[in-house]
């Protein structure tokens, strides 16, 4: 079953338990797919559709932040719920010791040697990790590895 296709049975699961939160970010989820497809011109691989999913992810992590510091922490509440939500289409985070592995692999993969070769071992590990570890995670462990 595609992702899309789970994302719809859930919807219609969640509509039938009048689960309202939920209703509302599979809606935002299948709204942003769909806007993506319609930029692509195109239908989304299992990568693309991992992205679009970490890219609200992040906007969310980004809103629930701005809505502590205001004070709003029913709508950081609501914020941190569909993260949750979310979170439950993407696939299994890597672990430190696999992220590990990976950014050493991509390092030797490349050639880098210095932190200037930083875009293309992140090139290297991007369709490996979307959707598996937040990016700004990713860019500082490979700053690091490649600083030592």
């Amino acid at each position: 079953m595609s992702s899309m296709a789970k994302i719809d049975e859930d919807l219609k699961t969640a509509l039938k338990a009048k689960e309202a939160g939920r209703v509302g970010t599979l809606r935002l989820i299948k709204s942003a797919v769909k806007n993506k497809e319609i930029d692509l011109r195109k239908a989304l691989s299992e990568q693309e559709f991992f992205a679009v999913l970490s890219s609200m992810v992040k906007q969310c992590r980004d809103s629930a932040e701005q809505y502590e510091k205001a004070g709003r922490a029913d709508l950081a509440k609501k914020e941190t719920s569909e993260i949750e939500v979310i979170c439950g289409y993407l696939p299994k985070a890597l672990t430190e010791n696999e992220l590990t592995r990976l950014i050493e692999d991509a390092i030797k993969t490349v050639g880098a040697s210095a932190p200037k070769d930083m875009g293309r071992v992140m090139g290297e590990l991007k369709n490996k990790t979307t959707g598996r570890v937040d990016g700004k995670h990713l860019a500082d462990k490979v700053k690091a590895a490649l600083q030592n």
